[in-house]
């Protein structure tokens, strides 16, 4: 038996009037994963505990099978993980973004005008944060470089409890109201300001103008956190595992939690990612041994941020069309049995462009035996309609691994 879990990231949404009332769900044309609930579990699940934040990092860690209210220290640490950044028990990590503000001469009455600085690249970005290392690296403080606008601030013999914004919790609104507060708010805020005035002029941001992109004028700090540990999931499950994902922060979670992480050419955390190439890597980490898949897919949660309603839908159909079908197909026709999850960590909606904690429509499939509970698509609706419930995201690998 093979498991695969696909995750469409902030894939749930709510009813949209410029859909005539329907979510992206079921706007798109999902054919295959509709047959599939045909003969599935369908049913709703609480994958943010009470109490917490519904972030992307403890929405999927409970939905790889950990409790947040047992490992989970913050976002940055596990992106810290994926980074390759050595961390001491003494070190508190920070998720920086490069982002794009609005162009008031005082920094507290910026605007938030992109949480991604245009999706910046990861060649541009690598450039920035090296120039502005130059500038902020200390032996209290270290800039790190990882993906796109994704990257990190390492504290030596840091302090928690701040209260820091995700930046894409502000798009659109001004920054006064939401800058650092806590006992290293001062230093932290010194950092974002005087990353505005380096920033500004330099080259890169120059030219990105020019060519009428986002400029990368500032640094954000948010997602604060020390030292992780997972338990080692094949020790958990008895399953061995791996991980396919464009994120830093998904990555991070495998890496800790002993698994193999599969890189795909072309995987990009966007609506222009590599999904036939995912859906391959899966199938190809299978015939090689692993018996256990988690495939992120992070387009509908960008898609769901920038208010792209045309591309989250379109996100979810290459789900559909270019991973789920595949995959199926071939194993099928190999003869492998095998049982699949599909779900979202979290919502995204469109109407408020960052996530909730509402529970998520979540479809498990078994190649093996029908598990037909009365849902004819898969979407928001259907599963609040078949009355299943799973109340701890957690529970949903034990479902999945379940004979």
């Amino acid at each position: 038996m093979k498991y695969i879990v696909v995750l469409g990231d902030g894939m749930a949404d709510y009813a949209l009037k410029e859909l005539d009332g329907k979510t992206p769900l079921q706007a798109a044309k999902k054919p295959f994963i509709d047959s599939l609930a045909r003969h599935s579990e369908v049913g709703l699940c609480r994958t943010v505990p009470t109490g917490f934040k519904p972030g992307s990092d403890v929405a999927n860690l409970s939905v790889m099978g950990y409790d947040p209210r047992d490992c989970y220290t913050g976002r940055s640490p596990l992106e810290a993980v994926s980074i390759g950044i050595r961390l001491k028990d003494t070190d508190v990590t920070l998720r920086c973004n490069l982002v794009t503000l609005s162009d008031e001469e005082n920094y507290e009455d910026k605007t938030m005008l992109d949480y991604s600085a245009g999706e910046i690249s990861t060649q541009e970005a690598q450039e920035l944060i090296s120039f502005l290392k130059r500038h902020f690296d200390n032996d209290r403080f270290t800039l790190y470089a990882g993906v796109s606008y994704r990257h990190c601030l390492v504290a030596d013999r840091g302090v928690i409890g701040h209260e820091l914004t995700p930046p894409h919790d502000i798009t659109g609104k001004p920054v006064r109201g939401h800058l650092p507060q806590g006992p290293l708010a001062e230093a932290y805020l010194d950092i974002m300001k005087r990353s505005a005035e380096l920033l500004k002029n330099h080259p890169i941001n120059l030219a990105r103008v020019a060519a009428g992109k986002n400029p990368a004028n500032s640094v954000w700090f948010w997602g604060e956190g020390t030292k992780p540990k997972l338990d080692n999931f094949e020790k958990k499950f008895g399953k061995k595992g791996g991980v396919i994902s464009a994120v830093d922060l998904v990555k991070g979670i495998g890496i800790l939690a002993g698994m193999r992480i599969i890189e795909v050419e072309g995987a990009t955390g966007n609506y222009d990612t590599n999904f036939s190439g995912k859906a391959q890597a899966a199938l190809d980490a299978l015939a090689d041994g692993l018996d256990y898949v988690y495939i992120h897919m992070e387009a509908p949660d960008e898609c769901g941020h920038q208010g792209d309603i045309a591309h989250k839908i379109y996100s979810i159909e290459q789900i559909d069309e270019k991973v789920v079908r595949p995959i199926a197909e071939k194993l099928s026709a190999a003869g492998e049995d095998f049982k699949m999850l599909i779900c979202p960590d979290h919502p995204t909606p469109i109407s408020v462009r960052t996530h909730v904690s509402d529970p998520v429509p979540y479809l498990l499939y078994a190649s093996n035996r029908d598990l037909n509970c009365g849902a004819v698509s898969y979407d928001e609706q259907s599963a609040e309609k078949t009355g299943i419930f799973v109340a701890e995201g957690k529970d949903l690998m034990p479902k999945l691994f379940r004979e």
